[in-house]
């Protein structure tokens, strides 16, 4: 039986001397954001060939449950109160999946 997901590519760009703290702050973020009733997985990764490049994968069960995501006080406080000014761009992408796909 195949099921549907929401995904979300999220890819930052951290000024250049805020690339470590947005990684430990993006741990704790990570960590809270496992614990929503619809998130799915949420994990991120430092580029190899740039390391200022960050890749956020996120999977949530439907578009709602990612809506929910960004109205939990971790996203607000963490997410845009803390990452979002440290970083120098961002590109948000999201994803209908299926895991008959």
């Amino acid at each position: 039986m195949s099921s549907k997901y929401f995904q979300v590519i999220a890819h930052y760009f951290p000024q250049p001397d805020e690339v470590q703290n947005v990684l430990g702050l993006l741990s704790g973020l990570a960590a809270a954001s496992r614990t929503e009733e619809a998130n799915l997985s949420y994990e991120f990764f430092r580029g190899e060939e740039d390391p200022a490049h960050i890749v956020i994968l996120e999977r949530y069960t439907d578009a709602a449950g990612f809506a929910a995501h960004r109205g939990y006080d971790h996203f607000k406080t963490i997410g845009l109160g803390q990452i979002i000014p440290k970083l120098a761009s961002r590109r948000v992408e999201s994803y209908e999946g299926s895991t008959d796909a």
